[in-house]
């Protein structure tokens, strides 16, 4: 954790781009923090959309890599919204004090199905150019857990970091993948019981996108391709990194197909 936490890259991150707290909403307890760098005069910028456990600073790597070719570049971390109406009500009008007509958004994991809504919020008057989406997904009902979206405002903040922590990778990994987990750890330690009840209320609520309303917007998917090949002779990892867990669940979903 202090290995990311203290390393020249992050440290330059922090002393040069600062970090800007702005308020849309009538409610001035909303307040959205961001890291705006790369040239001004860019208005179509690329807006990062962090996931569950992040801040705005856990895209640093890529705000000084994009910055560094050129490109304009927001992070940004979202303030505490209940539905994904308001959400996107209150993104359409950060967007609108930042007086940007159109964006690229990327959304990792809940950032992903988050720039999705928006694009479908504004499908009528697009505000948005195009999708990368990382991990992400586009129906909260692949997380069984609709029935329990409006009880996490009632769970003590240990309690949802619990859950949170529950799908973090665990078991060997390759040295730079340890440390950016120990550093969304880190950041994910930062938020407080609102922010992430929140953020769990919107991951989790009955939703989905319509996918004929963002049929116009240019769209990339990353997903972990390789992962699928883990555990046969196909695999591009050494068995030694991978947990035993992983390894039994793919020799069982294996054994299945060979019965097919």
């Amino acid at each position: 954790m202090e290995e990311i936490k203290v390393s020249p890259d992050y440290n330059w991150f922090r002393s040069t781009v600062p970090l800007k707290r702005i308020i849309v909403d009538d409610d001035d307890s909303k307040v959205w923090s961001l890291y705006d760098a790369g040239p001004k005069s860019v208005r179509c910028p690329i807006i990062f959309l962090p996931p569950v456990s992040g801040t705005a600073e856990v895209f640093f790597q890529q705000v000084l890599a994009l910055t560094g070719w050129g490109y304009r570049v927001i992070s940004l971390q979202y303030p505490v919204y209940w539905d994904l109406l308001e959400f996107c009500d209150g993104f359409r009008k950060l967007l609108d004090h930042l007086q940007l007509d159109k964006v690229h958004l990327f959304g990792a994991s809940l950032g992903g199905f988050l720039a999705q809504k928006f694009a479908e919020y504004t499908h009528k008057s697009p505000r948005v150019h195009s999708l990368v989406l990382c991990n992400s997904f586009s129906d909260t009902s692949i997380f069984n857990q609709t029935w329990t979206a409006n009880s996490f405002w009632l769970m003590p903040a240990f309690l949802l970091k619990k859950i949170v922590l529950g799908n973090f990778a665990r078991g060997p990994m390759d040295p730079k993948m340890a440390d950016g987990i120990d550093f969304m750890v880190d950041r994910l330690e930062s938020l407080n019981q609102s922010e992430l009840a929140s953020r769990l209320t919107l991951n989790c609520q009955n939703s989905y996108v319509e996918p004929h309303k963002i049929k116009d917007v240019a769209v990339t998917i990353i997903d972990i391709h390789l992962r699928q090949f883990h555990g046969t002779r196909f695999a591009a990892i050494s068995p030694d990194m991978i947990n035993a867990e992983e390894l039994e669940v793919h020799a069982s979903r294996q054994d299945s197909d060979d019965d097919q």
